[in-house]
């Protein structure tokens, strides 16, 4: 039906469109960028982006939210500002941007708006920009996600979207805010957004085998980058808290521990199928190989186990150790069945096995695709809540795993332990002194 041009970009960021409720647009159409011929929609209706965080991450969401603006009814975009703590990060994801053609037609970002420092961010937000994309270390997360929402802008973050308890009550008190101002509200989690999960979750919560009692989840892989080679590459980092911010994922305040800053997505997975949230946790895990200094001070292995509600079991294992059996899924079983939730397969007592054959999306550009379409609809919809949640999931994981007892979910959530700074430090700050976490001794709670 033919609608009347909005008479601004802010009109058209409220206006109507089809019906959008909050959860992922599976018959929206799938194309690569170049199969689309670099489309773009000129005029007021494009949605102007902020990028916070120019990492590996944060230049590919911007990318795939890119790709997203031509999918059939997609919403345009122009990425205009950008922020970093390193001015090489910054200047290299400039770079990897606007290499490609199509996506250097969506960039206009000139030098008086990339801002390099601890407090980019704000510099960022204090530009004429509708939405920012939050691509920074965890450890920054919460009180970038509430300086945002204060600025009123839509917000798509990266998971996780905290790395303690004090951080992920931030979190869970700006999404209500976010609400409060009808903003939209992004998390990559991007599995929300996979037709495969989709269809298979959606038969679990129907019943299809029965009530579900025991989940299993993992991420064992051989680990991610290291420093070692980096250092005479970084001209910037001359001090402890520069060392530390740039070689982030191995230090708990700013990665959370790879239980929480990579495990998130098959825990909130099972969250997900349950439609709840654990109440309790036991664990343990250690440091087997990451045995130098540029491995910080994070495990290399976590074994846990969550108690629901009701009384169900999930059991949570990631490993970070080459050469060891490898696996990253999901897995559930009920009364009358089971399933491989992340290989779309159900088996049902005495039928035949049901197998997802559809057609499988892009789900990071997928995520952007919907979010956008929802803030268009008028309905913008919020995430930050259950990303929150799945987040204090593996934060409650990784206490138990560091501390060696037995925790609750509500002791784990009103935790005063912060594990970084007081938010405001600059790099002249002294970082937190690494600590390896010894199980009957450590603090966690």
């Amino acid at each position: 039906m033919p609608q009347r041009k909005p008479s601004s970009r802010r009109a058209f960021l409220q206006s109507s469109a089809a019906a959008v409720t909050g959860g992922a647009l599976v018959g929206s159409s799938l194309v690569d960028l170049a199969a689309a011929g670099g489309v773009h929609r000129q005029g007021d209706e494009t949605v102007r982006i902020g990028l916070i965080g120019c990492g590996s991450r944060g230049s590919g969401a911007v990318k795939d939210s890119f790709v997203a603006s031509t999918f059939e009814n997609g919403v345009p975009v122009k990425l205009v500002a950008m922020g970093d703590a390193f001015d090489f990060r910054l200047q290299g994801a400039y770079q990897s941007i606007t290499r490609s053609e199509q996506f250097a037609a969506m960039v206009d970002v000139p030098e008086d708006r990339r801002f390099v420092g601890l407090d980019a961010y704000k510099k960022v937000l204090a530009c004429d920009v509708d939405m920012v994309i939050l691509a920074t270390p965890p450890g920054f997360r919460p009180q970038h996600f509430a300086a945002a929402v204060n600025a009123g802008k839509h917000v798509f973050m990266e998971k996780p979207v905290a790395v303690d308890a004090p951080g992920v009550r931030t979190v869970l008190e700006a999404a209500q805010l976010a609400k409060e101002k009808s903003l939209g509200v992004g998390v990559g989690l991007q599995r929300r957004h996979q037709t495969n999960y989709q269809e298979t979750v959606k038969r679990l919560h129907d019943g299809v085998i029965g009530d579900i009692h025991t989940l299993r989840c993992y991420w064992n892989g051989g680990g991610v980058w290291t420093d070692r080679g980096r250092e005479a590459k970084r001209p910037e980092r001359n001090s402890e808290m520069r060392y530390q911010v740039d070689n982030w994922y191995y230090f708990t305040w700013l990665s959370g521990d790879h239980i929480v800053e990579q495990h998130i997505h098959n825990l909130d997975v099972c969250n997900w199928v349950k439609n709840a949230f654990p109440v309790w946790a036991q664990g343990m895990g250690g440091r087997e190989v990451r045995t130098s200094k540029d491995t910080g001070e994070i495990f290399d292995h976590h074994a846990v186990e969550f108690q629901y509600e009701d009384g169900s079991r999930m059991f949570s294992f990631c490993r970070h150790i080459p050469n060891c059996w490898d696996s990253v899924s999901e897995h559930c079983q009920g009364s009358k069945g089971d399933a491989n939730i992340g290989g779309a397969r159900i088996n049902v007592n005495g039928e035949t096995p049901w197998r997802y054959r559809g057609e499988r999306n892009a789900p990071y550009r997928q995520e952007h695709f919907d979010l956008m379409a929802s803030i268009k609809a008028g309905t913008p919809y919020n995430e930050a809540e259950v990303g929150a949640k799945s987040s204090m999931t593996a934060i409650m994981g990784r206490m138990a795993t560091y501390g060696g007892k037995a925790l609750r979910w509500e002791d784990a959530l009103n935790s005063e332990i912060r594990l970084g700074p007081e938010p405001g430090f600059t790099f002249e700050t002294t970082p937190p002194t690494p600590f390896v976490a010894v199980p009957g001794i450590s603090e966690v709670v």
